[in-house]
């Protein structure tokens, strides 16, 4: 980089001193004529090579500037801003703007994480003195999940009056909302005196009835992730025998 610029410098300075420079002379320079010329002459025409290639250099940096600026007036949706103080006060407006809106998304959507979770607790009663249980859970996705989740459901003769479902990279999150199916009796019945015992003791049963269930929907998820890891890791021994790699299970690591 060195070498570049006092090449660079060395061009400017002969363009700037026109004929005095000549090549094979000692750093390019005419000594005939530079000795023709005054000491302020040559300091004159040295200071006018430096100007040049501090012009050169500006007309560099501008134009980088210039690109710069034209990427971010790029990102904005429909501006109409030219001078670098408004374009970039435009520009940290949307930014912030940006940043409202993924906090916004993050509340309102359910992402899924990277372990497995479960959690199951009762929130109200509805209308009819009926408990509206949440169960939210997450873990990996297959085709069957739903299938599992709506018997799990079905045993307990519970009933979905609400889900928030959200997938990402082969990952689920599931939020239900839950109450006793109408035309089953399951020997459960809530009232909107919850302070009694009896009600206590049987919202618990069923807060804990719906984690087992659950638990066991996310731990069969976890084991077909274990088969197909291991079928997938199958190496032939140099018997011809087929040895089975196994895989750590992971599946009560989240309800301890």
């Amino acid at each position: 980089m060195d070498n570049h610029h006092h090449q660079n410098h060395l061009r400017i300075l002969s363009e700037a001193l026109g004929p005095i420079m000549r090549r094979g002379s000692s750093f390019g320079f005419d000594g005939e004529v530079m000795g023709k010329m005054s000491a302020q002459e040559v300091m004159d025409a040295k200071a006018l090579a430096a100007s040049k290639s501090h012009s050169e250099a500006e007309r560099r940096r501008r134009e980088r500037i210039n690109t710069h600026l034209a990427k971010l007036r790029s990102i904005l949706p429909n501006t109409t801003k030219t001078d670098k103080a408004s374009l970039l006060a435009e520009v940290i407006q949307h930014m912030k703007e940006l940043k409202r809106q993924t906090s916004l998304v993050t509340e309102t959507c359910q992402v899924p994480t990277e372990s497995d979770d479960l959690t199951v607790d009762s929130t109200y009663n509805d209308e009819e003195g009926n408990l509206v249980i949440r169960a939210s859970f997450c873990c990996g996705d297959r085709t069957d999940l739903i299938h599992d989740v709506i018997n799990a459901l079905k045993s307990l003769h519970l009933r979905t009056l609400k889900a928030e479902i959200a997938t990402v990279g082969g990952r689920v999150k599931n939020v239900l909302f839950l109450s006793r199916d109408d035309h089953e009796d399951d020997g459960f019945e809530y009232r909107n005196d919850a302070v009694e015992h009896d009600d206590e003791e049987k919202r618990y049963n069923r807060v804990s009835s719906i984690e087992e269930a659950l638990k066991a929907v996310i731990e069969k998820c976890v084991n077909n992730n274990d088969e197909n890891n291991d079928n997938n890791n199958l190496e032939k021994s140099s018997s011809g025998s087929i040895k089975r790699q196994r895989t750590s299970k992971m599946a009560n690591r989240c309800y301890n």
